[in-house]
């Protein structure tokens, strides 16, 4: 199979999730569902137009899964079930749940030019059936930068780009990067070291790591019932991992219970690899994360 790393195109997208990505809806975690998480996100790699007249066109767009009452009760599901969620991931602007408000994005059919496609798709941590979902975020980009910081010092002052450039990283595969595969592969080996301090430290039962397309995503799971880890107990989760572990985690997004995570089985189209959970650290993210428009 093939390693090459290059951004999907506009067709290969469409192949993928109206081919591919609908195969895998079994697969989804059981938090994944039509009305569980909050919101779902599309991103677009071209700006789209919304129905507001001289309003700014958007490449990122968030939708709700209920509406709500002013009281903040939910009132009506947006997709009734998990093959509406799938027809508004495959073709966003004609099956926009927001269709009838100015926010909606444009009608394709009276436009001059294609509809939009996904070239990424999430799913909001903020859940209606649980606990905000808790993940930790480990990003190959860091670690490369951190390592090319300490590889450069006192040899440039150009910013993080030349000191990438300076300690090979950008020429090392996958060219052009701002990383290399060791540091993906440093990215996964950190995130089971996550995972079994969550099992170890928090007696964890239902954990998962998750392979991101350039990094990889930590759950924690299990329902804590004292805390439902709120903001402060979630603060603490920080500081463990940053200081007492020294793992380059994002900090915001396992503290802000807004944020979107990469819904698994979607693709990462800046790399063509496909998000998945994995069970080991020694995951072949060249070869076994291949869509099979790459094959």
């Amino acid at each position: 199979m093939t390693e090459k790393w290059r951004e999907a195109t506009r067709a290969e997208l469409h192949t993928y999730y109206t081919e591919t990505f609908p195969d895998q809806l079994d697969a989804l975690p059981s938090f994944i569902t039509a009305s569980g998480p909050k919101q779902y996100a599309i991103a677009f790699r071209e700006a789209y137009p919304i129905r507001t007249q001289n309003a700014p066109h958007r490449t990122f767009i968030r939708r709700d899964t209920w509406q709500t009452s002013n009281s903040s009760d939910r009132t009506v599901q947006q997709f009734d079930s998990t093959e509406d969620l799938i027809k508004f991931i495959q073709h966003p602007a004609r099956y926009d749940p927001a269709q009838g408000s100015d926010y909606a994005l444009a009608d394709p059919d009276v436009l001059d030019r294609p509809e939009p496609r996904p070239d990424a798709v999430y799913y909001a941590l903020d859940h209606w059936e649980r606990p905000w979902v808790l993940a930790v975020d480990i990003d190959a980009k860091d670690i490369a930068a951190h390592r090319a910081s300490s590889e450069t010092t006192g040899e440039t002052d150009d910013g993080e780009t030349a000191q990438l450039r300076a300690a090979g990283i950008l020429d090392s595969p996958p060219k052009g990067y701002p990383y290399a595969f060791e540091d993906i592969e440093q990215a996964l080996a950190y995130g089971f070291a996550v995972q079994e301090i969550f099992e170890d430290d928090f007696a964890a039962e239902e954990t998962m790591v998750v392979y991101s397309g350039q990094g990889c995503h930590v759950y924690l799971l299990d329902t804590d019932r004292k805390h439902r880890y709120d903001e402060q107990s979630r603060e603490v989760i920080n500081d463990l991992l940053l200081d007492e572990y020294e793992i380059p985690i994002d900090p915001v997004v396992t503290a802000d219970r807004r944020r979107v995570m990469r819904l698994p089985y979607s693709l990462h189209a800046d790399v063509s690899r496909v998000v998945q959970p994995i069970d080991d650290p020694g995951f072949d993210f060249r070869t076994e994360a291949t869509p099979d428009f790459l094959d």
